[in-house]
């Protein structure tokens, strides 16, 4: 190929090439979420000083977008770059700063809004009709936008939430200065909470924390101009009130305790017509009943408090601090009253205290049994019980006091346990507590030094065992003095009971074994006569048990009475036939007796009259030996001895040995004459 070809081929290429070039300079096509922004390079007016952004007919970065879509344009005049669509969430505000416009005016945060622009899609109009450079108060809704990102810088902000039971505090961040003394911007209407925030500047919208609120809800604010602060909502629980205190309004007057009530601000939660009703600084008189109070935490501060109940058998004297001066009503007072009862309390001071309603001072009319939602800043309520209250000085560990410790006269200690019963009427309280305040001061301050005063004055009077024995007579005196001391406070007294007297060991002991010895005495007497008495009555229970018997004995003793004179009458019969048959039989035996004895005499007699014969004949000896060989014969003699004695000698120691041993056993042996007297038969003895 030569060269000439090799040229003309080149430059159909470059041809084609700029053809090309030239036809793609021509038109654009953007997507469908898509803008084209636009650069104009050449040919055209210069932008004025100070400006960064065109409009039609001035060369640079042009306000006007293309959209979606195809479009022609003069070759290589514009530049074009494509962006995506500024898209914006549900929940999802955008906050535009503009990079070009007119100044914003002196003091001026933020920029006026301009009508025309289609929410900032068209910025040529934007331009055109006086947009103003910085943050715009107008903010872009959920959606999707062609705003062009060389004019405008957008921002994602979250919409606000107030959630249930939540409460929204606005500061603006832009507006009219807060006048001085104020604390709180007032409140414009028409800004639709916060969300068109050129109304809000337009109408006056003051610069700083904001008087309203937000409830409840979903809200697209421009967090640039308002920030917002979420705090909980009052809430007044069941069986509390709510004290309010307000941190704005006008300042209280001297010598007034709350600010006065003023009406319509829908309690508390319209701040604005709180102020504008001339609601006043400082501690208000109305409070917050249970419920949930959408009230701005800036304006008002609430404190709980316990609601005032009043139980049965109790009343409320409430104590005033609003109200006319007491002076006021003096007339009043003494109109209401007799002369006498007038008199009688202008002296005690009651009047200067116990006022009407409507006064203040101690309120005269009390309050019954019931739930108060009592602001206790501007009353204060005393619960008196109308009910017997009773105050115990014992050992027990739920009493207040000790028992009595007083000295008797005779000086010996005694613990006294008392017990008073007081009862306030309910006319009487609000003059019970103008006297004293309440009832635990009148118990320590009044009834316990007097009781403990009357006893020790009482006691030290009277013996130790006087004042035991006395004791319902010093009971009474204790009542009466304590009756009469109670009606100066108006208080009335039930009764006063000495509950235990409590002497020394010592003295008890004497007393005890004393009273001991007595009871015993009339013990053993009334024993005595019982067992009398016990004995008479057995005895007559018997005799009517056996009177049976004792008929049954009777007869039987006459009976015996009768046997036994017959048994004497037959027992001296037979007596008197025995003693005569014994008197027979006697004299039968004396008259035997005496034949036998006839009978031994005579045969001892001969026996003796041989043994006489015998010893002439042979001698004593003879005789002897002669009768020791019967006696031998007989066996009645032991011829072996127990025991032998010998000696040397002539034959005639021998026998006088044996002679010797032998006359030994026989004079042991009854003579002839005992024998025959012992054989003799005993006569028998009559029988009486």
């Amino acid at each position: 190929m030569t060269v000439t070809m090799m040229l003309a081929s080149a430059a159909g290429v470059m041809a084609l090439i700029f053809l090309l070039s030239m036809v793609g300079s021509c038109f654009v096509v953007v997507g469908g979420d898509e803008i084209a922004v636009l650069e104009r390079r050449y040919f055209g007016k210069q932008m004025e000083k100070g400006r960064v952004v065109a409009v039609s007919g001035e060369v640079g970065m042009q306000a006007k977008t293309l959209g979606p879509g195809f479009h022609l344009l003069i070759p290589f005049l514009y530049k074009t770059a494509k962006c995506p669509f500024v898209k914006i969430g549900e929940n999802e505000i955008g906050i535009l700063d503009s990079v070009d416009g007119n100044p914003v005016p002196p003091g001026k945060i933020f920029a006026k809004v301009v009508e025309g622009h289609n929410s900032f899609q068209d910025g040529e109009a934007f331009l055109r009709n006086g947009g103003e450079k910085g943050p715009q108060v107008q903010i872009l809704p959920p959606g999707s936008y062609r705003v062009n990102p060389y004019l405008y810088r957008v921002t994602l902000a979250s919409a606000i939430v107030v959630n249930a039971g939540k409460v929204g505090m606005v500061s603006s961040m832009d507006g009219q200065p807060i006048p001085f003394g104020r604390l709180l911007a007032h409140h414009v209407e028409g800004h639709s909470n916060f969300e068109d925030g050129q109304s809000f500047l337009d109408k006056g919208g003051q610069k700083g924390p904001q008087i309203d609120v937000l409830l409840p809800g979903t809200y697209r604010i421009n967090t640039a101009l308002f920030t917002v602060s979420i705090a909980d909502a009052t809430i007044i629980a069941a069986n509390k009130v709510g004290l309010v205190t307000a941190l704005d309004g006008t300042p209280l007057q001297d010598g007034e305790y709350v600010a006065k009530t003023v009406g319509g601000h829908s309690d508390f939660q319209n701040a604005s017509l709180f102020l504008e009703a001339g609601g006043q600084r400082g501690p208000q008189f109305d409070v917050l009943k249970p419920g949930t109070y959408y009230v701005n935490p800036n304006m008002f501060a609430v404190a709980l408090d316990d609601i005032t109940m009043v139980e049965r058998g109790e009343v409320g004297v409430v104590v005033s601090n609003v109200g006319e001066e007491p002076e006021e009503i003096t007339k009043l007072n003494d109109k209401a009253l007799p002369a006498a009862e007038r008199e009688a309390r202008l002296k005690d001071g009651v009047e200067r205290y116990v006022v009407p309603k409507g006064f203040r001072g101690i309120q005269r009319d009390v309050a019954g049994p019931g739930r108060y939602y009592l602001n206790k800043r501007a009353y204060i309520a005393y619960i008196i019980s109308t009910t017997n209250v009773t105050i115990d000085w014992d050992n027990s560990e739920d009493t207040k006091f000790n028992p009595l410790q007083v000295i008797s006269k005779d000086g010996f200690p005694i613990e006294v346990s008392v017990k008073v019963i007081v009862r306030v009427r309910p006319d009487q309280a609000p003059y019970m507590v103008s006297k004293i305040g309440s009832i635990d001061n009148l118990i320590s301050h009044v009834i316990h030094p007097m009781i403990d005063s009357s006893f020790r004055n009482q006691a030290s009077s009277t013996s130790a065992m006087a004042f035991m024995q006395d004791r319902q007579e010093e009971q009474a005196k204790a009542e009466t003095r304590t009756r009469a001391e109670l009606e100066k406070y108006h208080v009335e007294c039930v009764s006063v009971l000495i509950c235990q007297i409590n002497l020394p060991q010592e003295l008890m002991n004497t007393q005890t074994q004393k009273i001991i010895a007595q009871q015993q005495m009339a013990m053993y007497d009334a024993e005595r006569e019982a067992q009398g008495a016990r004995i008479a009555t057995e005895k007559t229970r018997a005799q009517a048990d056996q009177q049976a018997s004792l008929v049954t004995a009777e007869i039987a003793v006459q009976i015996a009475e009768q046997t036994r004179l017959k048994t004497i009458k037959a027992a001296e019969g037979e007596k008197e036939s025995i003693r005569l048959k014994a008197e027979g039989e006697a004299e039968g035996i004396k008259a035997k007796g005496d034949a036998e004895a006839q009978k031994i005499r005579a045969i001892g007699k001969s026996t003796a009259e041989a043994y006489e014969s015998q010893n002439r004949a042979i001698g004593a000896a003879g005789v002897t030996a002669i009768e020791i060989s019967r006696q031998i014969a007989a066996g009645n003699v032991k011829v072996t001895p127990d025991f032998l004695i010998q000696g040397g000698g002539a034959d005639g120691n021998v026998n006088s040995l044996l002679a010797a041993f032998l006359t030994k056993h026989i004079a042991g042996m009854p003579t002839a004459r005992e024998a025959v007297v012992a054989e003799e038969p005993k006569q028998s003895l009559p029988v009486a």
